[in-house]
């Protein structure tokens, strides 16, 4: 048997193979769609994975002011942000978020589903959310899939 043909292959920056992704979020759930975005942002999918390097993808979603959240989290859910100074707390809900800009809730999910270092810092930079149906990366040819059928 040679021994060879099992050495661990490590991915770096230059062999990483990055693709461009776009996924629909009409009417999909916030929870689950951001999930599988997170695993598609760090590359835990390919069978290259390496955990210190990003060999992600890019991806981009479209339509995200049509994402659903289940029961009455709209509302009840809060979120804080503190600015450091007294009385500097400040809360939010996800429906404030959606009404502001959608792309930070969008942001602000798939970064609590990434490693907090300084690698899922830079993953998230592959993150593109487009609140309508157009968006401006048709140069990168991406390809459209539909994340009901990922597993």
């Amino acid at each position: 048997m040679d021994t060879l043909s099992y050495k661990t292959i490590s991915v770096n920056k230059e062999t990483a193979q990055k693709e461009w992704v776009v996924i629909d979020a009409t009417g999909q759930h916030l929870g689950r769609l951001c999930s599988e975005v997170a695993k598609l942002l760090r590359g835990k999918y390919k069978p290259s994975f390496t955990p210190h390097v990003d060999c992600g993808d890019n991806v981009i979603i479209v339509n995200a002011d049509k994402v659903e959240l289940t029961g009455k989290k709209w509302t009840d859910r809060v979120y804080y942000r503190v600015s450091g100074y007294p009385g500097g707390q400040k809360k939010f809900t996800p429906a404030d978020l959606m009404k502001k800009n959608p792309e930070k809730l969008f942001r602000k999910v798939v970064k609590g589903m990434l490693p907090k270092n300084r690698l899922g810092r830079a993953i998230l930079n592959n993150l593109y959310v487009y609140a309508g149906d157009e968006h401006p990366h048709q140069a990168q040819k991406p390809k459209k899939i539909d994340i009901n059928t990922l597993k």
